[in-house]
């Protein structure tokens, strides 16, 4: 799981490299711009991949194949229906989001072609949270490696292509994401077919569309997307707070977010585990397996935590070096590393109990520790210490991945191992 989810920082960061390396920073701030609307979108609905994953793992602990291929089904079903509206609505979606993010005119048009290619690409990146999650649930783990290295040794090697040998630039970064998505989905779809067409369970539509368990379905999603929309809204912020501050520091700090994105999908390796073992054991009614799984991930998520902030101190100016040829772009960067060494140590527990909250299907109180960090805690921060410009946001930033880790904390302390 930790190989799957770092291969996909890792396209960020070839992205970053690709267009870091050109001759101009706002090629970088553009891509930044452009995907912070899908951020929106995309992670927006990521309570597909979730929710799949924990439902999954739940029907395969009561011992329900039914249910498993029952899972995806609906799941699927809904993801088509949201990327219809999102396809729908994309001119709406154009018009809002850029009125929203107020970026550098010349950035803005650069963004907008990024915008007009990479909106194509939804039905695919929704329908593959939904089989990922599928595949996941059933520690099918090999499954999501091959199709999500497909999808980004595909994407890598268009960006390169495009970019380089055809200088489509921003367009190509986007067309690259376009196509690979549409790969993956399709490797996706003839494994997931292959298995269920073998599968010998008896199957209606009546099982697969349950009003029942739609609702159900529907309500676990409902608090995930709003946990989700606010952890988006807070790097949305936190980008936009940097646009606002100069095309330098919007790219810098596009840099350097790779840094946070690769930490916390290694992380999230742990916390995919655990949502896989908890949720079966939460269906199978094992207390002692669901102790067991939380805290041997604890341990080893503090461990890797310690491992990431040992790396980003020692080699952080080697890794933006790497990613840019820009000078003053380098020496911004340079200047807000700390809080990049500080950010696993503070952030670890967030990500793993994430994992576990989903596992046990403890989605409300995953969405209400969200909302308390970001309006009790990540805002008041940023507002308090806007004369500190750009190290404020940062601070806030390292406060409201605190909150989130004590918080949920609290809340798992106080439930203990029930189920």
């Amino acid at each position: 799981m930790i190989l799957s989810n770092i291969s996909t920082p890792l396209l960020g960061l070839v992205d970053t490299a690709v267009l870091g390396h050109l001759d101009s920073e706002r090629y970088l701030a553009a891509v930044a711009l452009g995907g912070l609307i899908f951020s929106f979108i995309f992670w927006g609905f990521g309570f597909l991949r979730m929710g799949t994953t924990g439902l999954t793992a739940q029907a395969i602990g009561q011992n329900n194949r039914l249910e498993v291929n029952a899972v995806v089904l609906r799941a699927l079903s809904l993801a088509l229906i949201i990327a219809a509206f999102v396809l729908l609505l994309q001119n709406w979606i154009e018009q809002f989001g850029f009125w929203l993010i107020e970026g550098n005119p010349q950035v803005e048009g650069f963004a907008r072609q990024y915008f007009a290619i990479r909106i194509w690409s939804t039905p695919a990146t929704l329908s593959l949270y939904v089989l990922l999650g599928w595949f996941l649930g059933q520690q099918r783990v090999k499954i999501p490696l091959l199709v999500v290295l497909i999808t980004n040794l595909t994407n890598i090697g268009l960006d390169v292509l495009f970019v380089y040998h055809f200088n489509m630039q921003v367009a190509g970064v986007a067309l690259a994401s376009l196509i690979a998505e549409y790969t993956g989905l399709i490797v996706a779809l003839l494994i997931a077919g292959r298995a269920l067409i073998r599968e010998k369970t008896r199957r209606s539509w009546r099982d697969i569309f349950c009003l029942s368990k739609f609702k159900a379905m529907l309500l676990i999603n409902s608090h995930i997307f709003i946990r989700t929309w606010c952890l988006i809204f807070s790097f949305a912020f936190f980008t936009y707070q940097g646009a606002k501050m100069g095309d330098l520091v919007l790219a810098a700090n596009t840099l350097l977010l790779n840094f946070q994105s690769f930490m916390a999908y290694a992380l999230d390796g742990f916390a995919h585990a655990s949502e896989v073992l908890v949720g079966k054991a939460v269906g199978a009614k094992n207390r002692l397996a669901y102790k067991q799984v939380v805290l041997t991930a604890a341990l080893w998520s503090l461990i890797v935590a310690m491992m990431f902030a040992g790396i980003y101190s020692f080699f952080g100016r080697y890794i933006i070096d790497s990613l840019t040829g820009l000078i003053q772009v380098r020496e911004i960067a340079y200047g807000y590393l700390p809080w990049l060494v500080a950010m696993p140590l503070v952030s670890f527990g967030c990500y793993l109990f994430d994992g576990v909250f989903v596992g046990a299907m403890l989605t409300r109180q995953m969405r209400n520790t969200m909302v308390f960090s970001l309006f009790a805690v990540f805002f008041p921060v940023w507002y308090f210490t806007q004369t500190m410009a750009n190290q404020g946001l940062w601070l806030a930033m390292l406060m409201f991945m605190l909150a989130r880790s004590v918080s949920m904390a609290i809340v798992f302390s106080r439930r203990g191992f029930s189920i």
